[in-house]
């Protein structure tokens, strides 16, 4: 397992002792698509971690609810914010690692079973195995994403995520089998294509959070990542170190703001600046009697009203997620197994009352994700908005680390990723 060291530049990058193009071939681009921002994090390895030397961002358009519906409104924001990306990582980005937010998802429980060839477990056992527990009966417009291997049975012995060179004649294996709406990828990738992009690998967000900010602790106990976006909230809960549900709702932020403009009567777009500035999730965390300054539609003065107002709607819309969430949760038997409670990020998680409000439904412990050691760098990206993009790196560089692979930038399309599912599970063991 590497080490998840992170460390933003705050000036100028370090000149590269090497040929443009050797730097940019050691660099490492993730692309997270959101229904309200786009962000492009371009990080380069280094023997401790990664150090992340880029960052480009623009405000998402032709989005909703994490799905693509305006390929050619989404094409010009993913150039904007990887133009901006390469100002700054003084680089060309041609390959990037990308994250899927909306559509369809789906976690199920899937069984293989195979006789060992030589009475001793290999790793070409393991990929057999693994192969027939991934052969499912798909849902119309379905595909395998992710095949997480759980745990692996030699003999009807638990060998735990790792069976390689026990003895005896039949291996079993549990693995959670992500599902995704095909439809939803293809536009996905199409949208790279346009934008004159490589998809070097396709995550599932929430996932690619969770590598990001969780710890292999929590994992170990109990834990579950909320990702709360503009318009979707992905869910990911992890037991005994494996992930045990996934899931994916089409509510977020916007969903807040939606509410703040038809119970104020307001712009959209100035409601959601007063969301950022003034929002709270937890109408008790308020000063009595505090007031703001609120814009009106047609042009009309601004008029003064409670901030307590904004909060009682923001507090709603709020509750109603996260009890949809601990229903699902409940449903799927794993509220119990969430030792270290709940975790969670997304732009909507850094608005105060999340938490305290979530602690409130969910009778756990809650805490904001952050990428571990940027709290003393650069602000930008110590925030949880980055968690998916941070993790969509580090999630990258355990696959190139587990099957060897240097640090290159030579691309490969969707078909070569789903190509190599089998080889990239070695990553758990």
């Amino acid at each position: 397992m590497l080490t998840r060291t992170v460390r933003v530049s705050e000036t100028s990058p370090v000149p590269y002792k090497g040929t443009p193009m050797q730097r940019e071939n050691s660099l490492i681009v993730s692309l997270d698509i959101g229904t309200y921002k786009t962000a492009v994090v371009v990080a380069e390895p280094t023997p401790e971690g990664i150090d992340v030397i880029g960052i480009g961002t623009a405000l998402s358009q032709g989005l909703r609810k994490g799905l693509i519906l305006n390929v050619e409104a989404a094409v010009p924001v993913i150039r904007k914010a990887v133009e901006e990306a390469e100002v700054g990582a003084s680089c060309e980005i041609h390959n990037v690692c990308v994250g899927l937010t909306g559509g369809f998802v789906e976690g199920l429980t899937s069984q293989g079973v195979v006789v060992v060839r030589d009475q001793e477990v290999a790793q070409d056992d393991v990929s057999r195995v693994t192969e027939v527990a991934r052969t499912l009966a798909l849902p119309p417009d379905c595909e395998i994403l992710h095949v997480l291997p759980q745990e692996f049975l030699v003999d009807g012995q638990n060998r735990g995520r790792n069976p390689v060179g026990s003895a005896g004649v039949r291996l079993e294996a549990d693995v959670q089998v992500i599902m995704v709406s095909t439809s939803a990828v293809q536009t996905l990738l199409r949208c790279c294509e346009r934008a004159d992009l490589q998809v070097r690998n396709l995550t599932l967000a929430v996932l690619a959070a969770a590598e990001a900010v969780l710890t292999p602790e929590e994992k170990e106990l109990g834990v579950a990542l909320l990702d709360i976006g503009g318009g979707t909230t992905g869910m990911a809960a992890f037991h005994r170190g494996v992930v045990q549900h996934t899931a994916l709702l089409p509510i977020g932020g916007s969903h807040i703001t939606n509410d703040l403009a038809a119970g104020l009567r307001a712009p959209l777009a100035e409601i959601e600046k007063l969301k950022q500035r003034h929002g709270c999730a937890l109408v008790n965390l308020l000063t009595p009697g505090e007031m703001i300054e609120m814009p009106r539609v047609g042009g009309r003065d601004p008029i003064q009203v409670p901030r307590r107002r904004l909060s009682e709607i923001i507090e709603l819309r709020v509750q109603e997620i996260f009890t949809l969430v601990k229903e699902q949760f409940a449903a799927a038997g794993i509220l119990d197994q969430l030792g270290c409670g709940i975790v969670l990020t997304g732009g909507s998680a850094i608005m105060p009352g999340m938490t305290e409000l979530a602690e409130r439904i969910f009778h756990l412990p809650v805490r904001r994700g952050v990428p571990p050691q940027l709290g003393a760098l650069v602000d930008q990206v110590n925030s949880p908005m980055y968690a998916t993009g941070v993790g969509l790196i580090l999630w990258e560089m355990q696959h190139m680390h587990a099957n060897g692979v240097t640090h290159s930038r030579s691309g490969h399309g969707w078909q070569r990723v789903r190509e190599r599912v089998v080889e990239w599970i070695r990553e758990f063991f």
